[in-house]
């Protein structure tokens, strides 16, 4: 069931975005950008934590997530440090996952070459 729920998030944040793209021409970067914001609103109403519990990893490895993680990384820093703490805890919880992906696209950038 836990498999279920996890693609049903999932594939219904996927199913939302392609509507959008086909009815607005926006770019991905575009939907990225909106999850994310999207993610940190959610986060800030307490509804994140329960789509969390709910749907699993569906709901752990989308791009909402990443706005949670900033959302809640900035208020643990604040509530942590005070003013300062907003900014320097902001990327704290997220930090692994973009070290991540720097390393590995500057791994494959060594075996591809780029169109021209």
């Amino acid at each position: 069931m836990n498999y279920f729920l996890a693609f049903i998030f999932a594939g219904i944040s996927c199913l939302i975005a392609q509507i959008i793209m086909d009815n607005i021409k926006i770019t991905p970067g575009h939907i990225t950008s909106i999850y994310t914001v999207v993610g940190a609103i959610l986060s800030f109403l307490g509804i994140y934590e329960i789509l969390l519990k709910k749907f699993g990893m569906g709901a752990s490895l989308m791009i909402t997530n990443f706005g949670h993680s900033l959302y809640t990384g900035a208020i643990n820093g604040y509530n942590e440090q005070g003013l300062i703490g907003l900014f320097t805890g902001l990327l704290s919880k997220s930090s692994v996952a973009l070290t991540g992906a720097v390393i590995f696209a500057f791994l494959i950038s060594l075996f591809c070459k780029p169109k021209d």
